[in-house]
Formats: C-alpha cells, structure tokens, sequence
C-alpha cells in the first residue's frame, strides 16, 4: 500500500503545482487533500484494492 500512496501523493502534488505553476492559480492544502482522496477513489475503482480506505 505504502508504494502506491507515495505515488498517489506526489502525483497530487505535482498537478498541484502546476496549475499554480502555470495557469496562475492558488494552491492550498485544503484543495490538495481532497483531491488526494477523490484520486484515491478512482484508483480504487481501477483495480487498486491496497488504496482502499484512503479518504475514508
């Protein structure tokens, strides 16, 4: 689980950063949990069954 959770976090991150980055938008911590969550849930329904229970 830890393998894809690391990866799940910095993929976030990273989209994160470049929506302020590039489209001049304002990043917080308040949007990136969430979405952490959101993107977990859509990995779990992909077939990633060791995030289950992330964001819950």
């Amino acid at each position: 689980m830890a393998q894809f959770l690391i990866i799940l976090v910095a993929w976030e991150i990273w989209k994160h950063r470049n929506e302020y980055a590039f489209n001049v938008a304002t990043s917080n911590i308040e949007e990136v949990l969430p979405a952490i969550a959101r993107e977990g849930g859509l990995w779990c329904t992909a077939g990633a069954t060791s995030l289950q229970g992330v964001g819950s």
